[in-house]
């Protein structure tokens, strides 16, 4: 049978799902994916992601491909997906791309954002779900300066969760990107690499709040890109307020735009 190659770019409230990855008895983005897919398209049909993003992670630029049979065009898939998925899931794009396209290995880098509320206003229940309300003092001097330390080619075995990649992996990330922003009612950090590894933006995050609260120096950040384990680094920042913005691919995998 004929077939295209398609990526959705996806939004979805992660509060609702066990994380991407596909669990028995669990409740999650790719399953549900799937389930659509697989009642449009008559056959089961995987779903693959960028990556995988842990419960409670939302999405706002999520990349997933699949392969489905010719007849569905990329902007056809969209809108009949849209009319059966769940309310916290939504397609915002989709693309024809060409067959060599992978969704996690084709991709240059993947931008993630994670809020931070310090306003009173932070604790509202329209807030709270998608931001980490923080009362206490955070110099934004300290939390820029651990996070241009953050910038380049290093090992982040120490922000990661032990093993979740394999050994042999060197567990390095290229940094493009690493800031943290003041915006009306609390702070954004923004991040973007080729690749990152488990709990590694949330580690990231709990540490550089521990340097801006002045708990730690924000040269603990140099220690902890040279050494081989995570058991200096501070617990990750919790789940719900980091989003998964954007993943890019080159150019020259998209057929059209539809």
């Amino acid at each position: 049978m004929l077939s295209r190659s398609v990526q959705l770019v996806l939004h979805y409230d992660g509060a609702g799902f066990s994380g991407w990855q596909r669990q028995p008895g669990e409740r999650t983005v790719q399953g549900v994916l799937e389930t659509a897919v697989a009642r449009l398209c008559g056959q089961p049909l995987t779903v693959i992601g960028a990556g995988r993003t842990d419960a409670g992670v939302h999405a706002r630029g999520q990349a997933a491909g699949v392969r489905v049979p010719e007849k569905w065009s990329a902007s056809a898939l969209r809108r009949s997906m849209n009319a059966i998925l769940p309310d916290d899931v939504w397609i915002a794009a989709a693309f024809e791309m060409r067959d060599e396209f992978h969704p996690r290995y084709s991709a240059v880098s993947r931008s993630y954002s994670y809020l931070v509320g310090t306003d009173d206003l932070a604790s509202s229940p329209f807030r709270r779900k998608y931001e980490l309300v923080w009362r206490k003092p955070l110099s934004l001097d300290r939390l820029s300066a651990a996070a241009e330390r953050v910038k380049g080619r290093h090992c982040f075995r120490a922000f990661a969760v032990k093993g979740t990649a394999p050994e042999r992996d060197d567990h390095r990330c290229t940094i493009s990107l690493s800031a943290w922003r003041a915006r009306e009612g609390g702070l954004t950090f923004e991040i973007r690499a080729d690749r990152f590894l488990h709990h590694m933006v949330r580690f990231l995050v709990g540490t550089m709040l521990d340097v801006g609260e002045g708990r730690r120096d924000e040269s603990v950040i140099d220690d902890l890109l040279v050494q081989q384990d995570n058991s200096q680094v501070s617990p990750p920042a919790p789940a719900h307020a980091l989003f998964l913005d954007r993943v890019e691919y080159p150019a020259d995998l998209y057929l059209r735009a539809e």
